[in-house]
C-alpha cells in the first residue's frame, strides 16, 4: 500500500480504509524494512495503542508519520542520534507536535538522524547509516535523511525534520520525494533540540506538493514559548491561491552564481531543461549577478560552529544523560574533557572547535563579527531579489547521490554539497525541493530536482509554483 496523505485521509473520510489496519500495517512494514534501511532509532507502538482509536476520528485520520530524534515527545526518548542522550526521556511534548496531536496526527516512530543534526550524508549517526531507496549504496543526504527515506520507501504517510542548512531539502532531494523548509519563525521550535539557533527551522517531507501544502497549515501556529514564532494568518488563503496560480507571467531569477563549475553535468542538463519547458509555459526567467552567494558557505560555516559551540555546552555531563562519578577525575575540567570526547562523534567536536575558535577573543571581531555584516549583506541583496522576481530557482544540490563512504574523509567537498541550500536559511525565506526526473550515473537512475526560493510567508504561492510544475509530469519525463 503506497498512499499519499492526501489519499489516506480522502479515502479513510469514504469509509474505503480502516484506519486502524493501514497504521499497523505501516508500524509493520517499517519494522520489518528498517534492518534494510535503518530509517527508525525506536517505534512508538505504546504511544500508537493508546492514541489511535481517538486520532481516527480527527482531521488528519490518524495518519502515521514519522518524526526525527531530536524533537520531544513526553515520556518517549529522543536521542539526537548520539551517545550522549541515547537513553534521554523527554520531559515535554514539542508545540508543533501538540498541535499535530490535536488534528490527528499519529508518530509511528522517531527517525535516525546525523548527531545532533550535525552531517551532510547520513555517515554521523551514533545508530548507524541509512541507504537511500533508489540504491542502497548510495547516500540519502543528510541530516534529516533517515525521515526522507521513511517517506521515499514508503514506511510513512509523511515526515517532520529540522532544516539549518538544507537538511530537509537536500535529503528530500537526492531520495526524488518534496521537502519543505518554511520561513524561519513559521513553525514553532520548542521542543526541538538546538543546533544553530538562528538557522534552525522546522519543516516537512512529503510525497506530493498537495500533501506539503495540507500538513504545514497544521504546524503553523504562533508559539509564547519561542521568541521566534510569529503570528502570520495568511495560512487560510493558501488553498485559493494554490488553485489560482498560473505561470504564465510568474518571473523567476537564476543567479549566475548558482552555476558554478562543480555543477554535475546530468543535474546541470536538466535544470536548463526544466527552464526552457517553464519559458514555454510563459515564465520569464532572467539570469542575475548574485556575487554575495559566493560569500554563503563561507558565512555559514562560522556562524553555524558558533552557535553549536554555545548550544551544546549544556552538555557537560552533570546536567544531561552521559554521566559518571566526577570525584574519580582530579579536576572538573578533566571530568568535561573527557566526557565530552567520549559522548561526541567526530563531527560534532570539529563544529564545537571551530565554532569555539571564531568566539574567543582575538578572532571574534576577525570572523564571526564579520560574519554578521555579510549576512545582513547577504539578507538585503535577496530582500531586492525577490522584490523583483517571484521567485529565486536553483538545483537543490550540485551532485546526485553519491556512493556511501566517498566523501566522508574530504569535508571541504561534503560542504560543497550545501552550496544552494544554505542561503535560505542564512536569510529566513521558505525554500523546497521538487523531483523533477531523473538521470542516469553507473547504471542507476537517480532523482533530479529543483529548489524553488520564495519570500518570506509566500509560502502559498510557492506551493502553487510548485503545483503547477508537478502538474506538468516533470519527474516522469
Amino acid at each position: 500500500m503506497n498512499l499519499t496523505l492526501t489519499e489516506y485521509i480522502q479515502r479513510v473520510e469514504k469509509w474505503d480504509l480502516d484506519p486502524l489496519k493501514v497504521v499497523y500495517e505501516y508500524l509493520e512494514k517499517a519494522k520489518s524494512k528498517n534492518s534494510t534501511y535503518n530509517a527508525y532509532i525506536h517505534f512508538l507502538d505504546q504511544y500508537v495503542e493508546q492514541n489511535i482509536d481517538e486520532f481516527k476520528s480527527k482531521p488528519l485520520k490518524a495518519a502515521p508519520i514519522a518524526v526525527k530524534d531530536n524533537i520531544l515527545i513526553k515520556g518517549y526518548r529522543a536521542t539526537c542520534a548520539s551517545k550522549y542522550l541515547e537513553d534521554f526521556i523527554s520531559p515535554y511534548t514539542a508545540t508543533h507536535i501538540q498541535y499535530l496531536e490535536k488534528w490527528g496526527w499519529l508518530s509511528i516512530g522517531k527517525t535516525n538522524m546525523d548527531e545532533f543534526a550535525m552531517g551532510w550524508s547520513w555517515e554521523h549517526s551514533y545508530f548507524g547509516p541509512a541507504r537511500n531507496p533508489h540504491d542502497i549504496d548510495r547516500v540519502p543526504g543528510g541530516s534529516s535523511s533517515w525521515s526522507a527515506v521513511a517517506v521515499a520507501a514508503d514506511l510513512a504517510l509523511a515526515a517532520i525534520g529540522s532544516d539549518t542548512w538544507g537538511s530537509i531539502r537536500q535529503p528530500a532531494a537526492l531520495t526524488g520525494i518534496v521537502g519543505v523548509k518554511p520561513t524561519y519563525g513559521r513553525v514553532s521550535r520548542f521542543g526541538v533540540q538546538a543546533m544553530a539557533s538562528s538557522l534552525d527551522q522546522v519543516g516537512t517531507f512529503w510525497k506530493t506538493v498537495s500533501d506539503a501544502a495540507l500538513l504545514l497549515k497544521y504546524i503553523s501556529w504562533w508559539d509564547s514559548k519561542d521568541a521566534t514564532s510569529l503570528d502570520m494568518k495568511d495560512i487560510d488563503k493558501w488553498d485559493e491561491i494554490i488553485e489560482n496560480f498560473r505561470l504564465k507571467g510568474t518571473r523567476v531569477a537564476i543567479p549566475n552564481q548558482f552555476l558554478w563549475e562543480w555543477l554535475e553535468e546530468g543535474v546541470r542538463e536538466r535544470f536548463m531543461e526544466i527552464l526552457e519547458i517553464l519559458k514555454q509555459q510563459g515564465v520569464e526567467i532572467d539570469f542575475v549577478d548574485f556575487q554575495e552567494l559566493d560569500l554563503a558557505l563561507a558565512i555559514y560555516y562560522i556562524l553555524m560552529p558558533a552557535e553549536v559551540s554555545t548550544n551544546l555546552a549544556r552538555l557537560d555531563g552533570i546536567k544531561y544523560w552521559l554521566q559518571k562519578n566526577t570525584f574519580e577525575w582530579d579536576s572538573i575540567y578533566d571530568y568535561y574533557e573527557d566526557i565530552r570526547a567520549e559522548g561526541f562523534w567526530a563531527e560534532t567536536k570539529r563544529r564545537i572547535l571551530i565554532g569555539t575558535y571564531v568566539l574567543s577573543e582575538g578572532y571574534y571581531d576577525a570572523y564571526y563579527r564579520r560574519a554578521l555584516k555579510l549576512r545582513n549583506r547577504l539578507k538585503k541583496k535577496f530582500d531586492l531579489l525577490l522584490r523583483d522576481y517571484d521567485f529565486v530557482l536553483s538545483p537543490t544540490s550540485p551532485v546526485v547521490a553519491w556512493k556511501i563512504w566517498e566523501r566522508v574523509d574530504d569535508p571541504i567537498k561534503m560542504y560543497l554539497a550545501d552550496v544552494y541550500t544554505v542561503p535560505v536559511n542564512l536569510v529566513g525565506v521558505p525554500g523546497m525541493s521538487l523531483p523533477v526526473g531523473k538521470a542516469s550515473k553507473e547504471d542507476k537512475m537517480l532523482p533530479i530536482w529543483l529548489q524553488i526560493i520564495a519570500n518570506v510567508w509566500e509560502e502559498g504561492k510557492m506551493f502553487g509554483f510548485a503545483k503547477r510544475l508537478e502538474e506538468l509530469g516533470l519527474n516522469s519525463s
